[in-house]
């Protein structure tokens, strides 16, 4: 029977959950655990595909074709294990399906309520296939006293009840601040949170806190008392260096100690964690250092490129060196020459994106590349502004364009309309709703023989996740392979280009889809790690 964690957080925003629901479900699995997260979301979004990158950070895709939460990608990085689309559910899709049971008359002519109805969604949602796990770990999107979290926070404290007893737990993430002119750290606001969560229902079992100083031995012991958490559940969540030393730091607090404690698992498995040490270490003692430009159009927030991030230091851990990342918006190249910015740099990467905003200067970025000989990595958008440029310069093809951004009498880059899932065709319309109407979750792609790429895959049969209504007008192939542009990969159909890469460049890929979704510390993509090895190859030269 699963035993459920749910995770909370309070004080504020952005202390951390994800990393933490996902250092705490790598700690039980290295102790042998089978595990499974699950995250909350209380916006009423269906899900975040149609949010903007620069509100929400990235949106992560699954296998499955879901358009998740960015800590999905947290989980399945420390994990290893691939979400769905079951393990990310919002306000939005509770609603959709109350509506359309409703509608139908489901309910039996019952008034439609919170409670029970939201909850009792909620709760279905939480409990469902669970049946192979050990550990079913649920965060609660947002902070404790937001009004659009109340039935979430309703449903696990009805679920905590429910359950058998012993079956679930809670830990709240909170913060504890330092005030420089007071010199001291406050716990005030964690006991007002910890109220507050109370006041729905809720006692916590244990208290994840944050701080930027180790917590002194008066302070655990005061919110012990004043939260009513006995003082070994009190776990100080200080900063590292690295999101991967934050099993090994938790764990040396002793959170997985408690955990399994708290469910009155004794003796516990012993956790095996040399692999986190191993991957900690290459991080901290790298044997060189490779500087990657991302040039993008929503740098002004990081987590838009989350895993991406993520990807090009497992890449850098793969070549044992540092990637620092140098971060410059595109527009920047529509104005001024991309010389001065990029002429310092080892790689350049451009990554996905939507809109015409900033895209002839991803297209200055892949042309600096090109004409330079520096490593070029394009990723979805990426690779449809190196096809655009290589149109432009090498096959003569002036007016080359995209109707992503209007009608061009050269569209190099189309609308898809139709193109096969399997044995499924799927449609589109060109005026039809936008969200979830992508080319979404995993396909598969044929790669050509003695390519660059089929070489780095060490395959010439890959599946990764896509997310894109645009792609490579097919019908341009022939003119741009005399100008030196190989299709080095298409849809197993042969319809639809998969990825591009120059002949006579030391390295300068294109691939429509989204292979940082699928990289991890312990197996970096090898796209990344090919990459960053090119990129350490070129600082070599300079």
């Amino acid at each position: 029977m699963a035993r459920y964690i749910f995770i909370t957080g309070g004080v504020v925003s952005s202390l951390g959950k994800g990393v933490a629901s996902s250092a705490l479900g790598a700690l039980l699995q290295a102790r042998g655990y089978r595990v499974r997260l699950r995250k909350l979301d209380p916006y009423l979004n269906v899900d975040p595909g149609t949010m903007s990158p620069t509100q929400h950070g990235e949106v992560f895709v699954t296998d499955d074709g879901a358009e998740a939460d960015l800590d999905l990608g947290h989980y399945e990085r420390f994990t290893g294990r691939s979400a769905n689309k079951m393990d990310n559910i919002t306000t939005g899709r509770i609603y959709q399906q109350i509506i359309a049971r409703e509608r139908r008359g489901d309910y039996l002519g019952a008034t439609v309520q919170v409670i029970p109805h939201v909850t009792d969604a909620i709760k279905e949602f939480v409990l469902d296939g669970n049946e192979d796990y050990d550990f079913v770990l649920c965060e609660i999107g947002g902070t404790v006293g937001d009004i659009e979290g109340l039935p979430f926070f309703e449903a696990i404290r009805q679920l905590g009840n429910d359950l058998p007893r012993g079956g679930a737990i809670y830990v709240h993430l909170t913060l504890m601040p330092f005030i420089p002119t007071a010199g001291e750290l406050k716990t005030k606001p964690t006991q007002h949170s910890v109220r507050e969560l109370r006041a729905i229902g809720i006692q916590p079992d244990i208290l994840l806190v944050r701080a930027d100083r180790p917590i002194p031995a008066e302070e655990r012991r005061k919110l012990s008392l004043f939260c009513n958490v006995r003082e070994t559940a009190v776990i100080q969540a200080l900063d590292v260096a690295t999101i991967y030393d934050v099993p090994i730091a938790y764990h040396h607090e002793g959170l997985d100690t408690e955990v399994l404690a708290a469910f009155g698992i004794d003796p516990a498995p012993k956790p095996q964690l040399q692999r986190w040490h191993q991957v900690v270490d290459g991080i901290r003692n790298p044997e060189g250092e490779v500087t990657i430009a991302i040039v993008g159009k929503y740098t002004g927030l990081k987590d838009a490129y989350k895993s991406l991030m993520e990807a090009l230091y497992h890449g850098g851990i793969a070549n044992k060196v540092r990637v620092r990342l140098d971060w410059i918006e595109s527009e920047v190249f529509e104005k001024e020459d991309p010389s001065p910015y990029l002429e310092g740099v080892n790689g350049i990467l451009v990554p996905g994106g939507f809109g015409e905003r900033g895209s002839e200067g991803k297209i200055h970025a892949a042309r600096f590349a090109r004409e330079h000989n520096v490593p070029y990595f394009g990723i979805c958008f990426g690779m449809q502004m190196a096809v655009i440029e290589a149109a432009r310069s090498l096959a003569g093809i002036e007016k080359a364009g995209s109707t992503e951004f209007g009608e061009t009498s050269e569209p190099l880059v189309g609308l898809m309309t139709e193109w096969l899932k399997g044995n499924e065709l799927e449609k589109r319309a060109s005026e039809g709703d936008l969200g979830g109407t992508m080319r979404l979750g995993a396909y598969k792609a044929a790669l050509k023989a003695g390519s660059k790429i089929a070489e780095i895959y060490g395959s010439t049969e890959i599946e990764e996740r896509h997310r894109h209504r645009y792609e490579v007008n097919r019908d341009y192939r022939p003119v741009l392979e005399e100008a030196g542009m190989i299709f080095a990969g298409m849809s197993p159909d042969g319809l639809l280009p998969e990825t591009v890469e120059l002949a006579d460049h030391p390295w300068f890929i294109g691939v429509q889809y989204h292979p940082e979704l699928k990289s991890r510390p312990f197996e970096p993509h090898p796209l990344f790690a090919s990459f960053v090895a090119a990129a350490l190859e070129q600082s070599r030269l300079v």
